[in-house]
């Protein structure tokens, strides 16, 4: 595939590169707020409200099951946007992706409780939880794909940090919502209203999306009749080892995640755990997160200096060396241990990996297939993520903490030996020629898939 011309692939990226990052990281804000919110309230409330027939360990399982069944519906989402992606173009994607998750948000708010309608009460729990992932599972690619392809060369990672950086952000809403709400509200009210509140949300960041202009390459790409009919099955046919590379990096981060966050929350919250009070998690997780915002941009910048690999590989040699520190630290029920657990494994090792990944996935796959490829990687990973904190509930009840610790260190290995075998996309000579053409070169032309 030829590469395109200069106004197409302007080095200093498109006229509007910061309001699309900054657009496409409000969205990613609002959805993973709708998204994550739902973890935080399956570890700390969803296991009494939605399945209280069953033991304590039995309500913690199945409230994580339903967790994982959003999980589990993102690759279904990341599919049909990829093709919709390649196919239509990356803003339609965005806004519908939005749209659909707002309303499945609000709806949790509105679900009745098992003591209200009985059984019912689960079944429309996982009904509105598929519709969440099927949204959730369209955003990555298109929010990640439009940053990246409006941003200078140089600084790529930066700008897809950025976006990425929404997510962070959306943790940090949603955690702060639940702990005002944990503190003010009684009852049902407690966990409703965070997530009602994203009608407000969803309302400015639909209105953000619509002023955001269509990815210059797309366009090019339509101009240029290089449209693919059938980008998945293009993209699995030509390309299916990026996407399996990309799988692997992907669960390092997310299923890391899992266990470090989703399931610690839940551990601290069991009376036989560590005697650490939701208010104290939860503020813990607050300030990660908030430190985070700043963290993912900057490990995103940092891979734009020293190349994708090496930052994604200290992440993940981090990783493998953390499971066990992780929980005796936690174990400790001291609250600045408890603080310093959570800033690492989320501000360290999940936003390192996160800040390059955006990047990274955008270089590994040419244009004409790039959504459906980031977005075919990104979201089969979330299936082992979704399930993540059951299979980690399963194992503590088994081994105690090691079995979870042993699990968190055992992704960061996996995520080890795929940034090895994975190519760098932004080594020292594609560095030198995105300068070269930054100074003033206007013919330079990275290599396709930049």
């Amino acid at each position: 595939m030829a590469e395109f011309s200069a106004p197409h692939r302007a080095p200093q990226g498109s006229p509007e590169r910061l309001r699309v990052a900054v657009g496409c990281g409000v969205g990613a804000t609002i959805e993973t707020y709708d998204f994550i919110g739902f973890g935080t309230a399956a570890a700390l409330y969803f296991g009494d409200v939605f399945f209280p027939e069953s033991d304590p360990l039995s309500a913690t399982l199945l409230s994580f099951a339903t967790l994982g069944i959003g999980f589990a519906a993102r690759p279904l989402g990341g599919i049909i946007a990829g093709h919709l992606g390649d196919r239509i173009g990356r803003k339609p994607v965005l806004v519908g992706s939005l749209l659909l998750m707002g309303v499945a948000t609000v709806l949790i708010g509105c679900l009745p409780t098992y003591q209200m309608v009985g059984v019912w009460a689960p079944v429309l729990l996982v009904a509105v939880r598929v519709v969440q992932g099927l949204a959730f599972g369209a955003e990555w690619g298109g929010a990640i794909l439009m940053t990246f392809e409006h941003a200078p060369w140089r600084r790529r990672g930066l700008y897809t940090g950025i976006t990425q950086a929404g997510f962070p952000v959306g943790l940090l809403l949603a955690n702060c919502a639940f702990l005002f709400s944990g503190h003010h509200l009684d009852g049902t009210w407690a966990w409703r209203v965070p997530f009602l509140l994203s009608a407000v949300l969803i309302v400015v960041g639909i209105l953000i999306r619509l002023k955001i202009d269509e990815s210059p390459q797309f366009e090019a790409l339509k101009e240029s009749g290089e449209v693919v009919r059938n980008p998945l099955l293009t993209v699995v046919r030509e390309d299916w080892r990026n996407v399996l590379r990309a799988f692997c990096l992907r669960i390092a981060e997310t299923a890391g995640y899992a266990v470090s966050i989703t399931f610690v929350l839940s551990y601290l919250d069991d009376g036989d755990a560590p005697d650490v009070s939701g208010t104290t998690s939860l503020t813990a997780l607050v300030t990660a997160a908030a430190l985070g915002v700043a963290a993912t941009t900057l490990w995103g910048r940092a891979s734009d200096r020293f190349g994708r690999r090496p930052v994604h590989l200290l992440g993940c040699a981090v990783g493998v060396l953390w499971g066990v520190p992780l929980f005796l630290l936690v174990n400790t029920e001291a609250a600045a241990l408890v603080l310093l657990a959570f800033v690492i494994s989320y501000a360290v090792c999940q936003n390192c990996l996160a800040g390059v990944q955006g990047a990274w996935f955008c270089e590994l796959f040419a244009t004409r297939t790039r959504t459906a490829g980031t977005s075919l990687a990104y979201q089969l990973s979330a299936v082992v993520s979704g399930f993540t904190p059951m299979i980690a509930t399963v194992l503590y009840a088994g081994t105690g903490w090691t079995g979870p610790a042993l699990l968190y260190s055992g992704y960061g290995l996996l995520g080890l030996l795929a940034t090895l075998l994975t190519r760098e996309t932004w080594g020292a000579d594609e560095r030198r020629a995105a300068d070269r053409a930054t100074t003033g070169s206007a013919a330079t032309a990275l290599p396709v898939g930049r």
